[in-house]
């Protein structure tokens, strides 16, 4: 059975004790909300309820939640504005802004995206030139927008609705070659660091470059020269370093440069299973064996002045690197070789107290005919590296120095 409730039948706290009682169902007598807040506000001054006991709320409370199906939190909030005064229906309105970007403003935005898609930083400075350098008013009300609103914009129903415009944001070219790390040859000799020397610019044309190897363990030198930094000469100075390098190869280290790190000079180097490896970020002494041999060994005995970059020059510097400078490197100057000593308080410092040349280096690790590549021994680089004096040596390599040095075609 179904109970038409008057609910100004039902104004003492007993009449609603023993409302609660009732199991049969019901229907409000009240036709809305407006009326439902009335009558509860009406209600709640009658039996003047912040003067009841606690008991006495709660039966009210109960009240209240059977009739309006209302959460007790709900109940407690229209309890808390029914002390404050403003128990009362109020029907909700959408908040309504001041338009200030017009149809005609996201127009003119979609259109210059669909011509230029650019940032909103450069898009909003596109505005700013229309309106205040060329005088288009038009542009007057954009040149003001913020840039983070017109990323807004673009994301408003309008500006859809004038045709999709797809903005990719700009993507990374991710160079798959080489991984970021630093070596750790653990006392094993092939492990080269690789860098460039630059012959320097005049009058807008280009030098020639050098590329220095230097291994890390031993210190073991090679130096080749290229016109330019290409593919194509790379692949000759790989070629180089392999044939004149009497140990095996293991690992190929350079900083993150284009002439190094590109598929053909990975495709080489894997070709002959020989890893390759980048500096780390932030890291700037990843590479700094090399780069001190740069200053040291080619500034001090090539110097700065510009060696104009062409194929001839680059054969004749080959040439008298091959014969003699690489030679004296690492047969005939000495280096020094550190070894990490720490004091009573735990600090590292290293020492330099042993000098030997490279190739003497290499003769003195552990089991060293196991490094040399086939079809070499040190029996036959005996002959070579001590076939001359070490002075004798110098002052014939800087006789052919001398006169690769004539030789070179310096008209630029």
């Amino acid at each position: 059975m179904t109970l038409m409730l008057d609910l100004s039948l039902l104004r003492t706290v007993e009449q609603m004790q023993k409302f609660l009682q009732v199991e049969e169902e019901f229907t409000l007598s009240a036709k809305n909300k407006e009326d439902l807040y009335q009558w509860l506000n009406s209600l709640l001054v009658e039996i003047k309820y912040f003067k009841l006991s606690k008991k006495e709320k709660g039966i009210v409370t109960q009240f209240i939640k059977k009739v309006t199906g209302y959460s007790d939190v709900q109940i407690k909030r229209l309890i808390k504005r029914y002390r404050a005064g403003q128990l009362y229906w109020k029907q909700w309105q959408k908040n309504e802004f001041t338009t200030i970007y017009s149809h005609k403003d996201i127009a003119l935005l979609h259109e210059l995206d669909d011509t230029l898609r650019m940032s909103g930083n450069a898009t909003k400075k596109i505005f700013q030139r229309e309106a205040e350098m060329f005088g288009n008013t038009q542009y007057k009300t954009l040149a003001g927008i913020s840039v983070s609103h017109i990323y807004n914009l673009r994301k408003t129903k309008s500006y859809t609705a004038l045709g999709d415009i797809v903005f990719d944001k700009t993507k990374p070219t991710l160079a798959n070659i080489a991984k970021r790390m630093k070596p750790q040859p653990n006392g094993i000799p092939g492990y080269f660091r690789v860098d460039t020397v630059h012959q320097g610019d005049h009058k807008g044309k280009k030098g020639m470059y050098h590329i220095n190897f230097v291994d890390e363990v031993i210190q073991f030198e090679l130096v080749f020269s290229v016109p330019a930094i290409s593919g194509k000469y790379m692949k000759q100075v790989l070629e180089l370093l392999y044939t004149h390098c009497p140990y095996k190869i293991v690992n190929f280290h350079s900083d993150n440069g284009s002439e190094f790190i590109n598929k053909s000079v990975a495709e080489w180097l894997q070709s002959l299973h020989i890893k390759q490896t980048k500096s780390r970020s932030r890291k700037h002494n990843d590479n700094a064996l090399v780069e001190s041999k740069n200053g040291s060994v080619i500034r001090k005995h090539i110097g700065y002045f510009h060696i104009p970059a062409t194929e001839q020059n680059a054969d004749i510097m080959n040439e008298f690197f091959i014969s003699h400078f690489i030679p004296f490197l690492n047969y005939h100057r000495p280096c020094a070789y550190s070894h990490t000593v720490t004091d009573k308080n735990g600090k590292q410092k290293k020492k330099y107290h042993e000098y030997e040349t490279p190739y003497e280096k290499l003769k003195a690790l552990p089991k060293a005919e196991q490094y040399l590549r086939r079809n070499i021994s040190f029996e036959q680089l005996d002959k070579f590296a001590y076939n001359m004096s070490d002075t004798e040596f110098i002052k014939q390599m800087n006789l052919i120095k001398q006169k690769a040095f004539q030789s070179l075609n310096l008209i630029s």
